[in-house]
């Protein structure tokens, strides 16, 4: 039997990196409350909200596989989230100028068929440019969509210019998707990916 898939995620980047494998997929808004708990590792609340986002769309869907997916950031001991405005996010990579930052790319494939949950956590250590504030700004002007991504770095566009280096194991995983790891679990499932 062929399960739909659904991707429990509104985010651009997600469904395009998804798009790619060129598999049929629904996008759909998970129902899920983000906020991290107090004392939770980065890679835990990336999972935590990862698998919610994918079990509140269970009852919308059943007999599907459904994708959830989650990102956090963390750097001088703090979580890292989207800034959503520009203003928080010049105050973002003016703190961010320099640093090293680890992203906690969490992701699980939920079969509400068979009820199978496989989950995953992608770490990637980036190391960012030393930046001025003009740079900050000319980024932001030139990238607009960064404010929707942890820590304001969008990787896969001209924020790869704020980068000295990214060490990871999938290079996908710092834009939203670990999908060397995806591609394995949905092969598991039945999907023909290849």
């Amino acid at each position: 039997m062929s399960l739909g898939i659904i991707l429990a995620s509104t985010s651009v980047f997600r469904q395009q990196q998804l798009r790619t494998l060129g598999v049929d997929f629904i996008a759909a808004k998970p129902i899920f409350d983000e906020t991290p708990l107090a004392d939770e590792s980065a890679a835990h609340t990336a999972l935590r909200l990862a698998v919610g986002k994918a079990q509140s769309l269970v009852q919308v869907y059943p007999q599907h596989l459904i994708i959830g997916a989650d990102q956090v950031a963390w750097c001088g001991g703090k979580q890292l989230g989207k800034p959503m405005s520009v203003a928080k996010a010049q105050i973002m990579l003016a703190e961010l100028s320099g640093q090293q930052i680890e992203f906690y790319s969490a992701i699980c494939l939920l079969n509400t068929f068979s009820g199978s949950l496989k989950t995953h956590v992608d770490k990637t250590v980036v190391q960012m440019r030393e930046l001025s504030s003009e740079q900050i700004t000319r980024y932001l002007a030139r990238e607009p969509d960064a404010i929707f991504c942890a820590g304001a770095a969008k990787s896969e566009g001209l924020g790869a210019a704020l980068l000295v280096r990214i060490d990871g194991s999938d290079p996908n995983a710092l834009i939203g998707l670990p999908i060397f790891w995806l591609v394995s679990a949905l092969m598991e499932n039945g999907v023909a990916v290849i």
